[in-house]
């Protein structure tokens, strides 16, 4: 049987700790790391206790994407059920609410929320209204009052260009989709085509004709933008192209394969989000890995010290994506 002192061992801390921590002792001083560390411990080593984590209910998950949005980018889905599956290893009883049911449908007297998807400043003020404690996954529409866990995508593209200039790549496209801006009912530009905009332009390589945008990161969207830029451009098509989402760039592969464009002799494709099925296209594709579980676990973190610790100042973290080269690029 694993005891306490199995636990602190493990941890590198004392008994004494381990024991206040798994107890939840509100007058413990420890840092977060030494905190989650013995959680982490006590659950790797399948610790018995009746409770390692304080019970945390009436928390929502809002989930905020259209059955569509969902199927287009598989990344929301994977993400809804790594969510779902942390929240009992972090014991927070999940209430999910979907886009359809309305914000005004959200009980008003909720502990919290971890929310995905984009929301209106009717809706933010609304939360803000019944609750202190929410954390966004993926966003961060309201860094004031909220917590918000979310990949470093700009940072994504930035490498994406260096890593393709260091190839000597010196025409480079972006292909990608755009921003819904619920307030205006408008589309803009995404973080992400901002993001090779002023990177390009830095460098003294941004080309306005090699960038191509139509609303949607789907598969569909990917195939149709590659096809009019190969159309377009014709011999004058980029060598590389960076995109902003997995199924945007294996839209672009099959596109390129079709008009039999070899890959990466002529052109090179960099998707982001390293979705299942990226290893297996024509060729397998370089893209960036974002780390669900990571995003996941992180955003309940915060929850938790929030609703539990009671901490008052608000967190954004952002998590670097690893980037993973395979044949697509050269």
């Amino acid at each position: 049987m694993v005891t306490i002192k199995d636990v602190a061992e493990k941890s590198g801390v004392s008994i004494t700790t381990v024991s206040r921590v798994l107890n939840n002792d509100p007058n413990l001083s420890v840092t977060d790391e030494t905190r989650e560390k013995v959680y982490e411990v006590a659950d790797k080593l399948n610790y018995k206790k009746k409770m390692v984590r304080p019970l945390v209910k009436n928390v929502v998950f809002l989930y905020w994407l259209t059955d569509v949005e969902e199927l287009e980018d598989v990344y929301f889905k994977a993400m809804r059920l790594e969510l779902e599956k942390l929240a009992k290893n972090f014991n927070v009883e999940l209430t999910t609410y979907k886009i359809g049911q309305g914000i005004g449908s959200i009980p008003r007297d909720i502990e919290g929320f971890v929310a995905v998807g984009t929301f209106s400043d009717r809706e933010l003020a609304h939360l803000r209204s019944i609750t202190q404690h929410g954390v966004f996954l993926d966003t961060s529409p309201d860094p004031i009052h909220f917590d918000s866990v979310r990949p470093d995508l700009a940072q994504v593209v930035r490498r994406s260009i260096d890593f393709l200039v260091g190839k000597g790549h010196k025409e480079i496209g972006f292909i990608g989709g755009t921003y819904h801006n619920p307030n205006t009912d408008v589309d803009e530009m995404d973080l992400r085509e901002v993001a090779f905009r002023q990177y390009m332009a830095e460098k003294g390589l941004l080309n306005e004709r090699n960038v191509f945008i139509h609303r949607g990161f789907s598969v569909d969207n990917g195939y149709k933008l590659m096809k009019h830029a190969v159309n377009t451009l014709g011999d004058e098509l980029p060598t590389a192209f960076v995109t902003a989402a997995d199924p945007i760039a294996v839209g672009c592969l099959q596109a390129l394969n079709e008009a039999e464009i070899s890959i990466p002799s002529r052109v090179s494709v960099i998707g982001i989000n390293n979705i299942s099925v990226a290893k297996y296209v024509s060729p397998p594709l370089t893209t960036f890995d974002i780390d669900l579980r990571e995003m996941c676990k992180s955003a309940l973190q915060l929850l938790v010290e929030r609703i539990v610790e009671n901490r008052k100042i608000t967190k954004t973290l952002f998590i670097g994506p690893e980037m993973i080269i395979r044949k697509s690029t050269n």
